[in-house]
């Protein structure tokens, strides 16, 4: 990808509206941003609530950038959107993957985070949620997938060693090969390391 592909994602994923959303939430809720109450000024709520924004955008950039990674290296991305059924197959609600492709008649399931540095009732339901949308694919899909936990940034790594078992574990309920990836090691396993290089080398740019 080029760099100028590249620079245009982060720009309309990461900046494009934020600026217009940010004067909706004021119109519509000025006392979020104003009153005697508030320990911060007007303009440094705003600062905060810009940046916050950009933190989770910076997210959603990230994963329009993988999946344009996935089709140039010929992984067919597939509907992130699966039906979850309960034990008496029954439909109960839809969920919304990360990042789902097929390459030579495997499946790729990827869930992607920022970093892991989250507290311990998060990272459970972090697990929670995988194992539905594990069950899902398996049950739409059968069982030659192989999932991903992923996360992007390699600096933090709090609850690696939580991670790591319950995968091991839902690796051996559900007979698929699961595993934990920080960095560039999605894309050592995917084969595509190359990939990793070029993105730390146009963040940098």
């Amino acid at each position: 990808m080029d760099y100028q592909t590249f620079n245009e994602i982060f720009n309309r994923f990461v900046f494009g509206a934020s600026k217009a959303k940010l004067l909706e939430n004021i119109a519509e809720n000025p006392e979020r941003y104003l009153g005697i109450f508030r320990p911060t000024k007007p303009k440094t709520k705003l600062l905060q609530n810009l940046l916050t924004s950009h933190e989770i955008k910076f997210g959603d950039a990230f994963e329009r950038l993988i999946e344009e990674y996935l089709k140039e290296h010929n992984f067919l991305p597939l509907s992130k959107k699966i039906p979850y059924y309960n034990k008496d197959k029954e439909k109960r609600e839809s969920l919304e993957l990360d990042q789902l492709a097929k390459k030579d008649n495997t499946y790729y399931f990827i869930e992607q985070k920022m970093r892991d540095d989250h507290d311990s009732a998060k990272k459970r339901g972090q697990i929670d949620n995988f194992e539905r949308k594990l069950e899902a694919l398996i049950h739409r899909y059968g069982e030659n997938i192989q999932g991903y936990f992923y996360f992007i940034d390699e600096s933090l790594n709090k609850n690696q060693n939580y991670y790591k078992g319950e995968l091991q574990k839902l690796s051996v309920d559900y007979g698929v090969p699961l595993r934990l990836c920080y960095g560039k090691e999605l894309f050592e396993n995917l084969n595509v390391l190359q990939v990793w290089d070029e993105v730390l080398n146009h963040l940098a740019a």
